[in-house]
């Protein structure tokens, strides 16, 4: 009870005030897709000199908002939980949402972000809410403000589409849950079958990673996969896909 009553104004304030700085915002954000990076990346995402991301760092880390890896002599950071990424895709749903509207041209990496995206380790953006729509209409899954549920169809359909649902129930994590998306201000999937589908359409090579940057690459095969699996054509650019590999399609 101690404990609980001590995490107050005061631990809001410590935590607002660690995201409110621009550098480590910026620090926070490259982490957003669940990878480790060096203090040299983070660096250069922030654009600050290499000592003072260290400083940037060593805060972060104080707050258990990052974790330290260390592998030989090289030292990588990531965020130090799926619930650290909930939070700050959460900031970014209410900067969205509440904040007043600010006119600026869209540029190509909104663009590529609004489209496909990584939010931790499940799927964000255009594409993810389209799917989450695809499997509700369906009646493979419920998804309310608050949570999520697989249908006994949705189990099996996930299941042929190559998820082992059985692992990710292990998993130490929320199941099936609704996560607010800041582009489309809509849910998309989160938990551990959000991280599954994300995991399962880069491993169908659907979808690519794109050098520093959160956004994903929607490849030819992954063009012809969503249209037939998701039935997807909206939320997908351009045309001229390659047919999907034999097998590789939930249905």
């Amino acid at each position: 009870m101690i404990f609980a009553m001590s995490l107050g104004p005061g631990s809001l304030a410590e935590v607002a005030a660690l995201l409110g700085d621009p550098a480590r915002a910026h620090m926070l954000d490259a982490l957003m897709d669940g990878r480790a990076l060096t203090a040299t990346e983070l660096a250069l995402a922030a654009r600050v000199a290499p000592s003072t991301a260290s400083a940037h760092l060593a805060k972060l880390e104080d707050a258990r908002l990052l974790t330290l890896l260390k592998q030989g002599r090289h030292r990588y950071y990531r965020l130090a939980s799926p619930l650290v990424g909930r939070m700050l895709e959460s900031v970014m749903a209410v900067a969205a949402v509440q904040s007043p509207a600010r006119h600026r041209p869209p540029t190509p990496r909104d663009a590529a972000l609004g489209l496909v995206r990584t939010c931790y380790d499940h799927l964000a953006g255009r594409l993810a809410v389209g799917i989450a729509d695809a499997l509700q209409q369906r009646g493979y899954l419920a998804l309310e403000d608050e949570a999520g549920a697989l249908t006994e169809a949705g189990t099996r359909f996930l299941q042929k589409f190559g998820l082992d649902l059985d692992l990710e129930q292990k998993r130490r994590r929320s199941f099936c849950r609704p996560c607010l998306d800041w582009t489309e201000r809509r849910m998309h999937i989160g938990g551990a079958v959000g991280a599954g589908l994300a995991r399962r359409c880069l491993e169908l090579g659907w979808l690519e990673r794109r050098r520093d940057s959160r956004a994903l690459k929607v490849t030819p095969l992954g063009l012809e996969g969503f249209r037939h699996s998701f039935d997807l054509d909206a939320t997908l650019p351009g045309a001229g896909a390659k047919p999907a590999a034999k097998g590789a399609t939930g249905r």
